[in-house]
């Protein structure tokens, strides 16, 4: 989809139709065809409820009155909200390009968020459909935002978020047959030859192993398909500025090992991956926006899978910090390869570290589908991270790390377990696992995604399938952290 801005009337945009929001107690700031679109406020017919739309024809060209609600109440999400739902209707119509007449006085991430909520309501994942299966489906070719002032670089970086946002989606809804810790890999480098700023580096299962990540390495034993570490550098500032790294959870498929998961909802273990998916398509993002920041992604990427060479409960590995963990449970997997990515990047030189995980089922049963976990050892990151989250409207809610809970994942023969004795703050004692990885003497937050990467309805994005939550808030986060 083209997005763009104008400072021209909607009329003159040579959108088929446009969208015209009005706010409680407000009038129609600029009517057309003598009052029509009043007329349609003052019958009922329109309304300024939020979410509720009218259409009438004027001009050779359809306006869609959109209502806003409450102006103090509207946000960023609000206007996602609006802007979906205007994208719905005007689908409905065969709208080929959609001309968004920004209210007067509103903010710049009013205008950025009508712009996600459109590209993000406009996605579908079709890839392994046939043309003739969607030639009927209406695809809105351009945006307009008509707006009296600039708003421009607003509208066009919201676009290149958007735009990565469903690329993590596309990333998360492809089948495990189809995307392989290699194919990942093969991605990562494709998006690093297309920004000169981008450097890729994998590294393949014999090197993750010969380097000592015997953690990461036992996850991957299971499985045909070879693991890989994937770093993707993006080098915005210079050498000496900060290095941020995002730490991703990239199982491309995660049966439970020999702790074999139900066969209910095993399908959805694809999405197992999409914490490094947001990872990588964040990296892009900063890179296609040029901030001036140094980031550096580190995914781990692997399946976790049954066969008879995979690691048994019981079985005692090293880290690659030394230390020995001994793993109980196979299905708590994604702790044991961030383990060793966070070392990664630790040696590698990040000064503050945030990981993305679909972590726990815990964190579905504590804060279902609305809310990541976010935990971390620093306050000043911590609150960074939540007013990032409010910003962006990918919310978090931060739970506690504590002594406690760190004696729970201390191991009877090893020095950690990856399942503690008492089945309970399940995703609190996973997060001082990775806690003892990361240590306390630089900042460093874990998100656990699991109730909020797919299958999480927002009015936005659909119920099923990916949401590549974290995308925006990652980015928000690695432009403002200083």
């Amino acid at each position: 989809m083209r997005v763009w801005a104008t400072t021209d009337p909607p009329a003159v945009t040579g959108a088929d139709t446009v969208a015209v929001g009005v706010f409680d107690g407000e009038r129609i700031a600029h009517d057309v065809d003598d009052g029509a679109l009043q007329a349609l406020l003052d019958s009922g017919e329109a309304r300024t409820t939020l979410e509720h739309l009218a259409v009438v024809h004027v001009g050779g060209r359809r306006v869609i009155v959109a209502g806003l609600g409450d102006r103090a109440a509207f946000d960023g999400r609000r206007a996602r909200l609006a802007a979906a739902s205007v994208h719905g209707r005007a689908a409905e119509l065969g709208t080929r390009r959609l001309c968004w007449e920004l209210p007067h006085h509103v903010s710049d991430e009013i205008a950025a968020a009508l712009v996600e909520g459109t590209v993000l309501h406009a996605y579908r994942f079709d890839r392994f459909k046939r043309p003739a299966e969607t030639a009927h489906s209406s695809r809105l070719g351009e945006l307009v935002v008509s707006a009296h002032d600039d708003v421009s670089t607003a509208v066009a970086e919201a676009a290149v978020i958007a735009a990565a946002q469903n690329r993590v989606r596309d990333l998360a809804n492809r089948p495990a047959n189809d995307l392989t810790p290699a194919a990942l890999g093969e991605y990562a480098a494709e998006l690093a030859a297309t920004r000169p700023q981008l450097s890729a580096t994998v590294l393949d299962e014999q090197e993750i192993r010969s380097s000592g990540m015997g953690a990461f390495a036992a996850v991957a034993q299971g499985s045909a398909q070879p693991a890989k570490l994937i770093r993707l550098d993006y080098a915005g500032a210079g050498p000496r500025d900060p290095l941020l790294a995002l730490i991703g959870k990239a199982v491309t498929f995660d049966s439970g090992g020999l702790w074999l998961k139900p066969s209910a909802k095993m399908h959805d273990m694809k999405f197992d991956m999409a914490g490094g998916a947001a990872v990588l398509e964040t990296v892009a993002a900063l890179a296609d926006l040029r901030a001036p920041v140094r980031v550096v992604g580190v995914l781990g990427a692997t399946e976790n899978m049954i066969s008879g060479r995979s690691v048994k409960p019981g079985d005692i590995v090293t880290a690659l910090d030394g230390t020995t963990v001994e793993i109980n449970n196979t299905d708590a997997e994604g702790r044991l390869v961030l383990a060793d990515c966070i070392t990664y990047a630790r040696r590698a030189g990040a000064e503050r570290i945030v990981d993305v995980a679909t972590l726990t089922g815990g964190i579905v049963t504590a804060l279902g589908c609305w809310h990541a976990g976010l935990f971390s050892n620093d306050d000043g990151l911590a609150a960074h991270v939540e007013a990032c989250a409010r910003r962006t409207g990918e919310l978090v809610w931060r739970l506690p790390l504590h002594g406690l809970y760190a004696e729970m994942v201390k191991g009877r023969y090893a020095q950690l377990t990856n399942l503690t004795e008492r089945r309970e703050a399940q995703a609190i004692t996973a997060a001082e696992f990775l806690h003892h990885f990361a240590g306390d003497e630089r900042p460093w937050a874990h998100l656990d995604i699991a109730g909020t990467a797919y299958d999480a309805r927002d009015g936005v994005i659909a119920d099923k399938g990916a949401t590549g939550f974290g995308l925006r808030l990652l980015v928000e986060l690695a432009r403002t952290l200083r």
